[in-house]
């Protein structure tokens, strides 16, 4: 027996092409009925029809089964012999439709445009979970090429705009992630540019392509410094055996062998769309207990081996995703968590690794696992007091106000009739912005909301007294998390009416703020073979006694004692500038204080501005925040392929704060001023300078205190 329901309504097929987002057409009635026959076929339903369904899997009933309604939020379980009674809404906006889910089957429904059946048999089939290494990932498309549905832009324009700007889609082709793989500077592609700065042309692969190319080798890199038998004479590039896993996050795209591969084996769709849309969704489970990341081991993808049809190609439609109604037989979709809860994210974004550089020792006094923490981000949030309510979704993944679904529905057809080829409606926030917005964002400035800054002055006649703190505000995970390079730097400065006041003690910038040279006392400050007139030389003391904080890991939890948190006390004692250079020997413009450290900085004193320039930092009124990375030489703020040890680990952990203190002579007429900023810089500044990567400060929070003498 079956019920009547409001007819004279055909399934709609989207089409969506070009990046003009055209309307689509909808014919909502067949031309040859008459006004007459279409009232006749029209009947009036009750809000709510029970509908029995009988679930089979792999033809045995099957029990736990989510049976739902598309377009709605209603949905039951299957009992012990696979049955259960859903109630449909039939007052939604489009066809009415059950779906049955199951974790190991591809989803499965019936929709109902004439009548609709008091009870319906699904049979759903086991998908194969082996991993087909013949399948071609998707072209996940761009804003531009979108014309047919093979690519994933055809139907999910919306998503595919927001990931084409999105770091996930330059994963691969990161300029600084392809220098430091190789041990190149693309910015000197001329021998002589390259020369200058201290490299050599030698003939290697361009990064794409493949194709033999001169390159600028300068610096460190990863297959020279993994492998003994290249890298000095000739390049690595295409010869290296050992080649650090790069691949494994930041290129899973390279179709075949997943995991073990070398990043310069990615080819030009693997290259140019990077961490793209099939690869992601193509990831069956997340195996957090796996110790290596990526497509080699936390991501465990799974590409089908079903025979296909000539409609979807050699092999039947497989993927995972976050809902359990897509009945659109284009996708194949299966319902996973990992999805929603951000364990997906998990699979990169925490690694941990042995030593990797040749001849580098690990002090297992330190690292009893043999292993040390490079990206702590999923971690760091599982620990944090939002881990288990907020997911990593919820930021990097804002909701999508505009669209009605992930095929675009809200966008182009949101008063039409809605069915299995287009989907349903979703409720307000449950589709997703695919942007990923982190530091570098421009469109969504997530280091606005990370930290807050705030002042305590007090002064006399002649000394000002300055406390600053910086306190975690936002982020679930601390700041600044991810690749190790990246380092937050706080600047304090004082002005009377307008002129600097000169610091007199207190906290600085670290070592890694940036300098041109550094030199312990004992040592020749009076020559500096990298001086220019109007350079600095800045005087610290070392007082012998060590900042004790709540870091990440033994940095935190009460592994290390405040020594072996590594994070030394060094306080500001004077400053003089360079107003001559004689070959190595410089005129200053005072005498030299006497002090433990000398470091010579390129920093005119200005107040660093949001989008400046970088100056050198280092040893200027303030404090840093980093996961400092040693090399084997004792080399500090090392990529982390070099690294062989952690000197310090003080980024601030969610809902923590840190307290620097600072002195500036007295300002006893006048206006004072104070300004704080906290300054992040995603790279080095001496590695940015060597390799010519564009960089830029990027100031976070910045907070103002004034007072007038009279006041």
């Amino acid at each position: 027996m079956t019920r009547p329901l409001l007819v004279g309504l055909v399934p709609l097929a989207v089409a969506c092409s070009g990046s003009s987002r055209p309307p689509a057409q909808v014919d909502t009635a067949p031309s040859d009925t008459s006004q007459e026959e279409e009232a006749e076929d029209e009947v009036t339903l009750p809000p709510e029809l029970d509908l029995d369904v009988a679930v089979t899997l792999d033809g045995e009933p099957a029990a736990d089964v989510r049976v739902g309604q598309p377009g709605t939020d209603r949905y039951v379980m299957t009992d012990s012999s696979g049955a259960a009674t859903l109630t449909i809404d039939t007052t939604i906006h489009g066809s009415l439709a059950v779906a049955a889910s199951h974790p190991d089957a591809r989803i499965k429904g019936e929709e109902f445009y004439k009548e609709v059946p008091e009870s319906i048999e699904l049979a759903l089939e086991r998908f194969d979970k082996g991993d087909n290494r013949l399948y071609v990932f998707q072209d996940s498309g761009t804003p531009e090429r979108s014309d047919n549905t093979n690519y994933c832009s055809h139907c999910h324009q919306t998503f595919v705009f927001d990931w084409w700007d999105s770091p996930h889609r330059s994963a691969t082709s990161n300029v600084v992630v392809h220098d430091l793989y190789a041990g190149v500077a693309a910015a000197w592609s001329e021998a002589a540019a390259c020369e200058a700065a201290g490299g050599v042309m030698r003939t290697g692969l361009e990064p794409g392509t493949g194709a033999t190319v001169e390159r600028c080798y300068l610096g460190e890199g990863v297959l020279p410094a993994l492998n003994d038998d290249c890298g000095v004479t000739e390049s690595c590039d295409g010869v290296a055996e050992l080649t650090g896993a790069c691949a494994d996050c930041h290129a899973p795209a390279i179709d075949g062998e997943l995991g073990g591969r070398d990043l310069l084996e990615a080819g030009e769709l693997a290259y140019e769309t990077g961490i793209g849309c099939d690869v992601c969704h193509k990831v069956e489970s997340v195996d957090l207990d796996a110790v290596e990341p990526g497509v080699a081991g936390r991501l465990q993808i799974v590409r089908p081996t079903e025979e296909g049809s000539p409609s979807f190609g050699d092999y039947a439609p497989l993927t995972f995703g976050p809902y359990h109604d897509v009945l659109n037989p284009r996708m194949g979709s299966v319902y996973r968590d990992h999805y929603t809860n951000g364990e997906l994210c998990a699979g990169c974004h925490e690694y941990e690794q042995e030593v990797l550089v040749s001849g580098g020792v690990l002090d297992e006094t330190r690292w009893p696992e043999g292993r040390l923490p490079v990206h702590s981000t999923w971690s760091e949030w599982a620990a944090g007091p939002l881990g288990d309510a907020v997911s990593c979704n919820a930021c990097h993944m804002p909701p999508a106000s505009e669209t009605g679904n992930g095929a675009d529905l809200g966008n182009y057809i949101s008063d039409d009739w809605v069915d299995t080829a287009t989907g349903w409606f979703r409720e307000p926030g449950a589709v997703r912005k695919h942007a990923w917005y982190g530091p570098r964002s421009e469109t969504e400035r997530m280091l606005d909301l990370a930290a807050s800054v705030s002042l305590e002055v007090s002064q006399a006649d002649d000394a000002v007294s300055v406390a600053a703190s910086v306190a975690n505000v936002g982020p679930a995970h601390a700041i600044p998390t991810g690749e190790p390079l990246r380092h937050m730097l706080l600047v304090v400065d004082a002005t009377c009416d307008g002129d600097r006041l000169t610091p007199t003690a207190g906290d600085v910038v670290p070592d890694y703020g940036g300098s041109r040279a550094r030199k312990e006392a004992g040592e020749d400050w009076t020559t500096w073979s990298d001086a220019e007139v109007g350079d600095r030389i800045r005087v610290l003391a070392r007082s012998g006694e060590w900042h004790d904080y709540t870091g990440f890991g033994p940095f935190g939890d009460g592994s290390f004692d405040a020594e072996a948190k590594g994070l030394a006390v060094e306080e500001f004692v004077g400053e003089v500038e360079i107003l001559g250079v004689d070959s190595d020997a410089v005129t200053l413009s005072a005498e030299l204080p006497d002090g433990d450290l000398a470091v010579l900085v390129r920093d005119g004193g200005e107040v660093p501005a949001d989008g400046g320039v970088p100056s050198d930092l280092a040893g200027r009124p303030g404090f840093g925040f980093a996961r400092v990375m040693v090399g084997p030489d004792g080399a500090r703020m090392v990529p982390h392929f070099l690294a062989v040890d952690i000197a310090s680990d003080n980024r601030l952990l969610p809902g923590s704060s840190w307290r620097s203190e600072h002195t500036f002579e007295g300002c006893a007429e006048g206006e004072l001023e104070v300004i704080a900023s906290l300054v992040y810089r995603r790279l080095p500044i001496e590695l940015a300078e060597e390799r010519g990567w564009e960089v830029a400060d990027q100031v976070m929070a910045s907070v103002t205190w004034a007072l007038g003498a009279s006041e």
